[in-house]
């Protein structure tokens, strides 16, 4: 098949176009929000072609896969026709939930798939066809080491972005353990949250380098209160580190016992830190069966398998 979708979400992307068919990812000069192109920062195989917006009514396209609310007005001014639909939510509900109205739901014709159970629970989808087509997670490679006795928080944005990220909580987290915050724009944070440079380190990171830079701390530390899933979380696991988590949407679904340590009790997730950070062999221990358990339910077999069923299903 020819899909056509806008690359917006980069570590998503990145596993859903490992699959068969031909991407299609609409460039413009600028590449702005609607037309980024191909990815310069994941490894995107020549399956995924750019085409400038304007020339897409040109293009032969069987099904397009949305992810923002205003894409469907693209698809009708750019292809001039609507192929199936397929609206992929990442997010999950804000605002008035559980009465959330999703905005695909009143969009004739299309599928709605949620990447979470939870999601799908909280979102009001209306008549619109829906179902669960989870993560899947371009194995890194048992990669952890440990060596370094500090945690690794992987977080974009953290000063911005405040409670939703946890970023309140990351003094209980340094006063357990040192803490290595990866990801971008994370400069001033720990100025930001009155803490000693040597407790909270910042790492302006792209995303060739977090892999390599997580995996040698002792454990993984997520303390997100409002994410669908976060990916970071799910590709710690993958590189064979234990993690500690905050017991919201669908972390508990995701981390079994024994792989680390899910709470809402701060005290239990500090208390969690230190002794992972305290004792290596345990963190080695749990961070494989967090190994095992994310390659049997987020491989990326798994979550290709499940999107070709789907594509066959809404294009037959």
């Amino acid at each position: 098949m020819r899909i056509l979708l806008w690359h917006v979400h980069g570590s998503w992307t990145t596993a859903f176009v490992q699959g068969p068919h031909t991407c299609v990812v609409p460039v413009t000069p600028d590449r702005g929000p609607d037309g980024l192109g191909r990815a310069r920062t994941f490894d995107w195989p020549d399956s995924v072609v750019e085409v400038p917006a304007e020339r897409l009514r040109d293009e032969h396209i069987d099904v397009v896969v949305l992810q923002r609310p205003h894409e469907p007005a693209l698809v009708d001014r750019l292809l001039g026709r609507r192929p199936p639909l397929v609206h992929v939510e990442h997010d999950a509900p804000h605002g008035n939930v559980p009465d959330t109205r999703h905005p695909a739901a009143d969009i004739p014709g299309v599928t709605l798939v949620h990447v979470t159970h939870f999601n799908r629970l909280m979102r009001d989808a209306g008549p619109a066809p829906t179902t669960v087509t989870e993560h899947g997670v371009v194995d890194p490679g048992h990669r952890w080491t440990g060596e370094l006795p500090r945690a690794a928080v992987v977080v974009n944005e953290p000063v911005r972005r405040g409670r939703a990220t946890g970023t309140d909580l990351l003094p209980a987290f340094a006063a357990a353990a040192p803490l290595d915050v990866l990801g971008l724009r994370t400069e001033h944070l720990a100025e930001h949250l009155a803490l000693p440079p040597d407790r909270c380190r910042a790492h302006e990171l792209t995303q060739a380098r977090p892999h390599t830079e997580m995996s040698r701390r002792r454990v993984h530390v997520h303390p997100v209160r409002r994410t669908s899933l976060g990916l970071s979380l799910l590709e710690a696991m993958h590189l064979g580190m234990p993690v500690v988590a905050l017991a919201t949407t669908e972390v508990t679904e995701s981390v079994p016992a024994g792989a680390g340590v899910v709470s809402n009790r701060i005290d239990v997730l500090t208390e969690a830190v230190r002794g992972f950070v305290a004792d290596p062999l345990r963190a080695r221990l749990a961070g494989g069966r967090a190994r095992a358990a994310a390659l049997a339910r987020y491989g990326l077999s798994r979550f290709l398998d499940d999107w070709e069923r789907l594509l066959k299903e809404v294009t037959r």
